[in-house]
């Protein structure tokens, strides 16, 4: 069977599992927003009389909590958090799956390079995160526009996605990259998912404590947080080349250190 393909049918369970879980997150957070918010006439101001910690956890005190739309930016720290777990653990997993399973065999009796074996697991993940994406993307246009009172917020939701995509592509290159240049290949899982969580509360942190403010050029999370793509300035050029050229070069070390793996141990 196609090696595509074969990796599609491996995860399709499993991604469909993670597009139901997202889903019900988008609806259940927003489920709260009704029950908390939509009396509130200065979300902003009922954000900013929280201690300091509770804003940091809601994504920080520049969202106007009283717009449905800033609401979702405040909650979308936590689907960053769904959606980058999943793109790590499909990047690491994909990559050592058969050494995992013991099914090696199944890759060295296939007339194919080993480059062509990593493309195809790559184009596998990557469809995994897309299809991934859209599904929280339509749920949460569905969702959000169901509280949305004002201007239409398709273009604020569709930004929100793009920095999540980015994100997503990052962290399974770093799962990629972990599970290709480890030589024992099944714990990259858990380092990845380790570093994951370490750049997201260092993000936290960052929110609770403004002298920290210079760490936000070492985790991602902050290279493209809702505050700043739907309340602040956008997309920051330097940082978006700065994620592409790190998961480039994470994708050329991942071929490298692929191709000269001893797939039997």
């Amino acid at each position: 069977m196609n090696i595509y393909l074969r990796e599609l049918r491996a995860h399709r369970k499993s991604l469909i599992i993670w597009c139901v879980c997202i889903v019900l997150f988008v609806a259940s957070g927003m489920g709260k927003y009704t029950a908390i918010y939509s009396g509130v006439n200065s979300g902003s101001d009922f954000l900013e009389s929280m201690p300091k910690s509770l804003q940091a956890l809601m994504g920080g005190g520049s969202f106007d909590l009283s717009k449905a739309v800033e609401y979702f930016g405040a909650i979308f720290l936590y689907l960053l958090l769904m959606a980058t777990i999943h793109a790590a653990m499909i990047g690491s997993g994909i990559i050592s799956k058969e050494e995992r399973d013991k099914t090696v065999e199944f890759l060295m009796v296939k007339p194919v390079s080993r480059s062509r074996v990593v493309t195809a697991k790559l184009f596998a993940a990557l469809t995994n995160i897309i299809i991934f994406n859209i599904a929280t993307f339509v749920s949460s246009l569905i969702i959000v526009g169901k509280y949305n009172k004002g201007d239409a917020i398709g273009g604020d939701i569709a930004v929100l996605m793009a920095g999540m995509f980015l994100l997503q592509l990052l962290f399974m290159a770093v799962g990629v990259a972990f599970a290709a240049a480890r030589k024992n290949s099944r714990t990259a899982g858990a380092i990845t998912t380790g570093i994951l969580l370490l750049t997201f509360i260092m993000s936290v942190m960052i929110d609770m404590n403004e002298n920290l403010e210079v760490l936000k050029y070492v985790t991602p999370f902050k290279f493209f947080d809702a505050k700043t793509l739907l309340v602040g300035e956008g997309f920051n050029a330097l940082l978006v080349l700065l994620t592409f050229a790190i998961i480039a070069g994470l994708t050329v070390l991942s071929y490298i250190r692929y191709n000269k793996r001893d797939l039997g141990h």
